[in-house]
């Protein structure tokens, strides 16, 4: 054989390696353990990046529900690989308790413009005067949202474990409404299904919730509820000196939050397809709401969850595909 033949049999084989090796995909052979609150509603954002991580070769577990403390924990350990929801700066606490950066990549700003706070319904608002969740102080109005005859407003709260909650018993303590007051916890999609049947019969209601989520497209801000400002910024933990006023100088007590991806550090630093996903992916906020609806409708099985994915992913096919190609590129 001369050597012009030698030669060409060399560049062919360098050219079929090098194919080879584009074509692979960055996840093959890796497994991924998702985790996600219990929030039914925070599974259709887990999903979309399940997807994407699929279509990069990843191997990914069914995903586990588990109390937020332990979803941190998880991940710091090594346990599981990611939250997909993680709220910030309202996890501000746990995210340091958990080991913070040493042990958690966060790069990206999954779903942004999140806010949070407390409503009342409107005609007992324009009634009253009702701007400021400090006027509850007075038991006159507090005694207006009072559901079980205590005497104390009932407040329909945030689920233990969920970080919410640490902020309205700080504010209670702050604005000393501790006494006139009752911070009512549980299962929140069943009290909040109480309280939307409290005020479907005339009665006056006040609650805490957040979007994304259905509640406000049941009990629409500006018609039928209205937010309540607070008397002054109080948040607990590290947050402690935080202003919560908005740039309209508004204040709900709630800075906004972005639902941000936390993934285990070390899995980051060896997966580049991975964090490079998980830094990128950018969801709307207003695909979030509309989702949630639907499950608020009684489209909430698994399998409607996982068509409302489809739905997503088709309708927004070029932008999800360019996630895919540029994490793969991170790869190379």
């Amino acid at each position: 054989m001369n050597n012009s033949w030698k030669t060409t049999l060399t560049i062919s084989a360098l050219t079929l390696a090098t194919s080879v090796t584009a074509n692979e995909l960055p996840g093959a052979g890796v497994t991924v353990q998702p985790v996600q609150s219990s929030v039914a509603e925070e599974t259709f954002q887990t999903l979309i990046v399940n997807r994407a991580l699929e279509e990069l070769g990843y191997e990914v577990q069914p995903t586990k529900e588990v109390d937020y403390n332990v979803g941190y924990t998880s991940i710091a350990k090594g346990d599981a690989t990611f939250l997909a929801v993680g709220w910030f700066p309202l996890h501000a606490d746990k995210y340091t308790m958990s080991g913070a950066d040493d042990k958690f990549s966060r790069q990206g700003q999954y779903v942004s413009g999140a806010a949070q706070g407390y409503l009342i319904d409107k005609k007992t608002a324009d009634k009253y005067g009702i701007t400021n969740i400090g006027q509850l102080k007075d038991p006159k109005i507090a005694q207006l949202f009072d559901a079980n005859g205590d005497g104390k407003a009932d407040l329909t709260g945030c689920n233990p474990g969920w970080g919410c909650e640490l902020v309205i018993e700080e504010q209670l303590n702050a604005f000393e409404l501790g006494d006139t007051v009752s911070h009512n916890q549980g299962n929140y999609a069943a009290i909040i299904a109480d309280t939307i049947s409290r005020y479907n019969k005339g009665d006056s209601i006040l609650y805490y919730t957040w979007t994304p989520y259905w509640v406000s497209g049941v009990l629409v801000p500006g018609e039928d509820v209205v937010w309540l400002e607070v008397p002054f910024s109080a948040l607990p933990g590290e947050r402690k000196n935080v202003d919560t006023t908005l740039a309209n100088g508004k204040n709900y007590g709630f800075e906004m939050n972005s639902m941000r991806i936390v993934a285990n550090k070390e899995f980051t630093q060896n997966n580049p397809a991975a964090a490079k996903l998980f830094e990128i992916m950018k969801l709307n906020i207003n695909d979030v709401s509309a989702q949630n609806m639907m499950m608020s409708q009684g489209k909430n099985s698994s399998s409607d969850i996982e068509a409302h994915v489809n739905g997503w992913i088709k309708a927004n096919q070029q932008l999800f595909d360019s996630w895919v190609k540029e994490a793969k590129q991170a790869a190379l």
